[in-house]
């Protein structure tokens, strides 16, 4: 867990960098409620409350949902983002080691659904510090001073405008993807290469999941006409694609253990990815991608135990 917080610092830089420090009260947010949701679980169901929060299980969560939700939120949004990862995604099912679902994931769903105009308030320019404090306590002005829509957004909605159109006009776009996603994205996938690097996690579920997504947006790529779905490229480094990648798919209780389950979750949640962001309800994708891949661990990891068995 040392390590994998240690990876997520890049990522965590770099979206402070671009949304303003609206992500670091979020992180905070995330951080308190999560233990503090962890050890009152914990007490009430007599277990023991220190060795539990030592793990660093919990506090993996926070940031993962620090880095994943909008970074100007109300402090309502991230407190009960981490609450439900907690109490539904991971406590309810047991505790550490036994739950079903990714519990970064179920939080941040559970907040999609329930708040989608808050969770659709990305800022297109990082935010001063006293600006940031007021729209997170819930007292700030109008979000459209510093709100607009991301990338993927712009791109779903966009009817008569080309792609290099969309790139020149849109104050979302950067050179590859989103202008501030593909920094987030870059400075994630430097931290997942670090915890390849130490084995922390192995290279299965990310080059399934990077690999489906480059995949389908390939076979699906149209040029770029107003009609276009977007390059490979702007896929790879839109969104959370690199989250989703290094520090989502291997999540190692909620996910397959044999290796080729664990390259078939990936590729599956990179082509669900795709789909829900190019004909789907949500811009992005990534959580509901995530979640149901959970569902289909048990048949995967079957799948993948008679293959080894019928192969000589």
């Amino acid at each position: 867990m040392g390590l994998v917080l240690l990876a997520c610092i890049p990522g965590l830089l770099a979206t402070l960098w671009t949304q303003g420090w609206g992500v670091l009260f979020s992180l905070l947010l995330c951080a308190s409620s999560a233990l503090c949701c962890e050890a009152a679980l914990l007490a009430v169901r007599r277990q023991p409350v220190l060795p539990a929060l030592n793990d660093g299980s919990a506090l993996v969560t926070a940031v993962l949902l620090a880095i994943a939700l909008p970074g100007q939120a109300p402090w309502w949004v991230p407190v009960t983002a981490a609450g439900i990862a907690i109490g539904v995604g991971k406590q309810a099912f047991g505790g550490v080691g036994r739950n079903l679902f990714n519990p970064a994931m179920v939080g941040y769903a559970f907040v999609l659904l329930n708040f989608p105009l808050h969770m659709n308030h990305w800022p297109n320019h990082a935010i001063g510090f006293v600006d940031s404090l007021q729209q997170v306590a819930g007292g700030g002005g109008q979000v459209d001073a510093w709100a607009g829509p991301t990338i993927l957004d712009g791109l779903r909605h966009n009817r008569s405008l080309t792609l290099d159109e969309l790139f020149a006009r849109h104050p979302g776009f950067g050179n590859v993807g989103g202008r501030s996603s593909e920094w987030i994205n870059l400075a994630l996938l430097f931290g997942g290469l670090f915890l390849l690097r130490r084995k922390v996690i192995s290279w299965h579920a990310p080059a399934g999941l990077l690999g489906g997504l480059f995949l389908f947006s390939l076979l699906a790529w149209n040029g770029s006409g107003s009609d276009s779905n977007g390059s490979p490229l702007l896929h790879l480094f839109s969104g959370s694609t690199m989250l989703a990648a290094f520090f989502i798919a291997t999540e190692p209780v909620s996910g397959p253990k044999a290796t080729l389950a664990r390259l078939l979750f990936g590729f599956g949640a990179g082509v669900l990815i795709y789909l829900i962001r190019t004909w789907g309800s949500y811009p992005d994708g990534t959580a509901f991608a995530i979640l149901l891949m959970n569902l289909a661990v048990p048949a995967l990891d079957r799948f993948a135990l008679q293959r080894q068995q019928v192969s000589p």
